[in-house]
């Protein structure tokens, strides 16, 4: 557990989430500690994977910046997320943070999750009083769960979906289940049909479809068509969305410190420039007058994917 002078900034946002609406972020992990190392992973390959669940970021700070940011806000957002930069149920305190805000204000409690550890019992108690649970499940088959998600090696998906499944039978809440899907990796007719066995029994109140569209960590890592995803949405059935890219740009807090600002988001995913601006109500020439003070810094870097550029972190 770290000591001394706590100086992460642990609350991001709030951004304007495609499935959130206005989010509040709240990071409980330190960068790419996670339990699996994704290949499309847009923060890039994992640091550090592994189960062992800890009070990586302190509770005590994670609260203490959480209220004083609030104080802040004139727009309240739509959601606190529970997410990291990495895996965030492996903080051991993050049933303890979700009762702390649920004791204290009214704003819906997310937690965007890979759903790995919901095998543990302990882990599945800590999450029951959140308020909507959004897990991932790209691959039903080991083979293709070892090639998409690159799991610490203790895990298994027979070990995935029992948690998955168990997890619904304790928890009265909303599960948003996003699959990931990428082209020639589990996208064929017959991985689509088992993905579709299990969430039958899975039984999230949604099903969200989601593709590459930011620079992921490997380059092999493709995107599908929305003629695609049409087609395996019509598949899965009624409850099934594909997730959009978020067009509608929505106002409030301006931002004090742009750069700060702008670091804290970019060190989550790669952004666009439209991304940013939309995120934190800034000009678009602003951000680009500041991205290219953080570029010649030595901050940030700028690169191509699908023929759109994205800042992140160099």
């Amino acid at each position: 557990m770290p000591t001394g002078v706590f100086q992460v900034r642990c609350i991001f946002g709030p951004v304007s989430s495609r499935r959130l609406g206005l989010s509040l972020g709240l990071d409980l992990i330190p960068y790419k500690t996670c339990s699996y190392d994704c290949i499309y992973c847009e923060l890039g390959r994992t640091s550090h994977k592994t189960l062992e669940r800890h009070e990586y970021i302190p509770k005590k700070e994670v609260l203490k910046q959480l209220w004083s940011y609030l104080e802040t806000l004139d727009v309240m957002p739509d959601y606190l997320t529970l997410c990291g930069s990495g895996e965030p149920t492996l903080n051991s305190k993050i049933g303890e943070i979700i009762r702390e805000i649920k004791g204290k204000i009214s704003i819906p409690v997310a937690i965007l999750t890979n759903g790995s550890l919901l095998f543990m019992e302990d882990v599945r108690r800590d999450m029951v009083e959140a308020d909507v649970v959004l897990p991932s499940l790209d691959a039903v088959t080991e083979a293709t769960f070892q090639v998409t998600n690159r799991p610490y090696k203790s895990l298994d998906i027979k070990k995935v979906i029992k948690g998955m499944v168990d997890f619904r039978q304790e928890f009265g809440g909303q599960i948003w289940l996003e699959v990931m899907l990428l082209r020639g990796v589990n996208d064929e007719k017959s991985e689509i049909n088992r993905i579709k066995a299990i969430i039958e029994r899975i039984k999230p109140d949604k099903i969200q479809l989601n593709t590459v569209v930011r620079p992921p960590a490997e380059d092999y890592a493709a995107p599908l068509t929305l003629n695609q995803l049409n087609k395996i949405r019509d598949t899965l059935g009624d409850k099934t969305e594909i997730i959009a890219d978020l067009t509608k740009t929505r106002k409030f807090h301006p931002s004090t410190n742009l750069e700060v600002d702008i670091l804290s988001i970019i060190k989550r995913r790669p952004c666009t420039a439209e991304d940013i601006s939309n995120s934190l109500g800034v000009p678009g020439t602003e951000i680009a007058d500041t991205m290219g003070r953080l570029i010649k810094k030595g901050k940030a870097r700028y690169r191509i994917f699908n023929g759109k550029g994205f800042y992140s972190l160099p």
